[in-house]
């Protein structure tokens, strides 16, 4: 059964103890809101990771942003899949349409990282969507199934079974633009489709597809309510404890 899942990310914001300050208003909400096999995850800037993780990941899981798609060695500034597992977090964030956009992250590098991540025990959340002109012009489902096909359709199906993939059209991300929730279960329903056709309906029917697109409170129960949208990848929202805990009890409505 697939679970569902509202991750957070607070992208590069917060300073260490606000991070801490939001974190802990977060965790004490969520504790009371959250019901049944729910997840809420918050992936945070690096320097949060193992404090947020002491703090409080037995009720809100802790992912981080990135990873470096090498095991170790001299690339000063990155942080390794172990480095990040030993921080106590579950999750990390591949393929975010910032890293493809201002750091030139191809699908074969995201292919790399994913494998890695899997390796030590991560799960990666790979995301994968379309651009303002892919979606005018049409492209947007070629596009989506080339992401997929190049950066996670070479996992074995045991592999491929412990991710998390999040559809984020770039054109809804940061912009106040949100796919109305026929444009979403429709996108969400073609990534189904997909991995049925490359693993089985099994796997596809297990797998957890989140929306990335502007999600905030006020969309986020009838974006839920489609049938393959499992929960959501949370930007802006992610930032403020009762948006973020509203988007998490949205599962409820």
């Amino acid at each position: 059964m697939r679970k569902k899942i509202v991750a957070g990310n607070w992208k590069m914001n917060l300073d260490y103890a606000e991070g801490i300050s939001l974190f802990s208003e977060i965790v004490n909400m969520v504790r009371d809101e959250k019901k049944g096999d729910q997840l809420a995850v918050i992936c945070a800037p690096y320097i949060h990771l193992n404090s947020l993780s002491q703090l409080g990941a037995q009720v809100v899981s802790i992912g981080a942003q990135n990873c470096h798609q090498n095991e170790s060695g001299a690339f000063t500034g990155e942080i390794s899949a172990k480095m990040v597992k030993s921080t106590g977090c579950d999750y990390v964030i591949i393929g975010h349409s910032e890293r493809r956009q201002y750091f030139a992250e191809s699908d074969a590098l995201l292919a790399e990282k994913t494998r890695i991540a899997l390796l030590h025990g991560l799960t990666p959340i790979f995301c994968i969507g379309e651009t303002l002109d892919e979606r005018n012009n049409g492209d947007y489902f070629t596009v989506i199934k080339d992401q997929l096909t190049n950066g996670v359709f070479g996992l074995e199906s045991s592999e491929f079974a412990k991710i998390v993939i999040a559809y984020e059209p770039v054109w809804a991300i940061g912009t106040g633009l949100t796919a109305t929730s026929e444009q979403a279960q429709e996108v969400h329903a073609f990534i189904r489709k997909e991995i049925a056709a490359k693993y089985n309906e099994e796997i596809a029917d297990d797998t957890t597809i989140l929306y990335g697109g502007s999600c905030n409170p006020k969309n986020a129960d009838e974006l839920f309510a489609q049938a393959d949208i499992d929960g959501g990848l949370i930007g802006g929202a992610s930032l403020k404890s009762r948006d973020f805990v509203d988007i998490v009890k949205a599962f409820n409505s």
